[in-house]
């Protein structure tokens, strides 16, 4: 009953992270997999198994509202399909010494990537043009491969990469690699199940993060609106940094006296980020407020 209650917590935070920001459902679940001693290979397959119901019910919903481009959909989920079954196929055949370092790895830089894009990377809106094939194709593939060998990774690799070239909709770009990320949940977790098939795969772990999950649903939905995305994006992302950072030290053996320096920097970066973060929305927030009170001032006077 206490590692049920564990890994719902975790599914129900990985939501509360995904639904935030319409990424990090596989980062942030693998990561507390990982922390509470499951192995590489487990923890993704259970993760990915849980998202064929989180990703179907946010498709569904997205599709609904008209945020989805159903050609981005496929171009980039068909290759990001084959891509996760690649990858889950990779991961199962490694060890788990040899796992449980990779993905921690690949784990941290997402991690480091998700803090800093909300953190210092403004979007440019350029012309809504839509994106080439000859780009959403390959980055389906890699993101797909990097989801399945990593735990996670569809979203922190597909939807910056898609926002930051300016040319889909913001919404369409949410809704388009949410739908499209059924396609990877499904293809990995067929890789893994053929792959792991002589061990024990805990449907019961499977059961907890699809329930946190849809619990933790509408609670994002309102949390989006009244927290600023860009702060629960260096959020999650200093927590992945320093739980994984964490794992790594473990892994390599580190000497003692570098432990509190490693996390001395994360710690104080992280910190320094989230006070950047806080002073850009504030200024941001006092120039929109000054911008309405000048258009309702002129509104007045004509």
């Amino acid at each position: 009953m206490q590692a049920f209650l564990i890994f719902a917590l975790g599914g129900f935070v990985a939501q509360l992270v995904d639904g935030s920001l319409g990424m990090a459902y596989g980062v942030t679940s693998t990561t507390i997999l990982l922390a509470a001693g499951m192995s590489p290979a487990l923890a993704s397959a259970s993760v990915h198994l849980a998202e064929l119901g989180t990703s179907l019910a946010s498709g569904l919903s997205h599709w609904k509202f008209g945020n989805v481009d159903w050609r981005v959909v496929l171009t980039l989920g068909v290759p990001g399909a084959i891509g996760a079954f690649l990858g889950a196929t990779v991961l199962s055949n490694l060890s788990t010494e040899a796992a449980e370092p990779w993905m921690s790895i690949v784990l941290l830089v997402l991690g480091a990537y998700v803090l800093s894009r909300f953190a210092f990377r403004p979007l440019r809106r350029r012309q809504l043009t839509g994106v080439s094939s000859k780009l959403l194709a390959p980055l389906g593939l890699v993101a797909g491969f990097v989801d399945a060998t990593g735990g996670g990774g569809w979203g922190p690799v597909a939807t910056p990469t898609l926002l930051s070239t300016g040319r889909v909709e913001p919404r369409k770009v949410i809704g388009s690699v949410d739908t499209s990320e059924f396609l990877i949940a499904a293809s990995a977790s067929l890789g893994f199940l053929f792959s792991l098939s002589h061990q024990n795969l805990s449907w019961t772990t499977v059961g907890a993060l699809l329930l946190g999950g849809v619990v933790a649903a509408p609670l994002a939905a309102y949390l989006v609106r009244i927290v600023p995305m860009r702060l629960i994006g260096v959020g999650a992302g200093g927590l992945i940094v320093l739980t994984n950072a964490r794992t790594l030290i473990k892994d390599f053996d580190l000497p003692g006296p570098s432990h509190a320096i490693i996390y001395s920097v994360i710690v104080v970066a992280w910190v320094a980020a989230v006070a950047y973060t806080v002073r850009v929305h504030l200024a941001e927030r006092r120039e929109l407020d000054s911008d309405e009170v000048a258009e309702t001032a002129e509104a007045v006077r004509s």
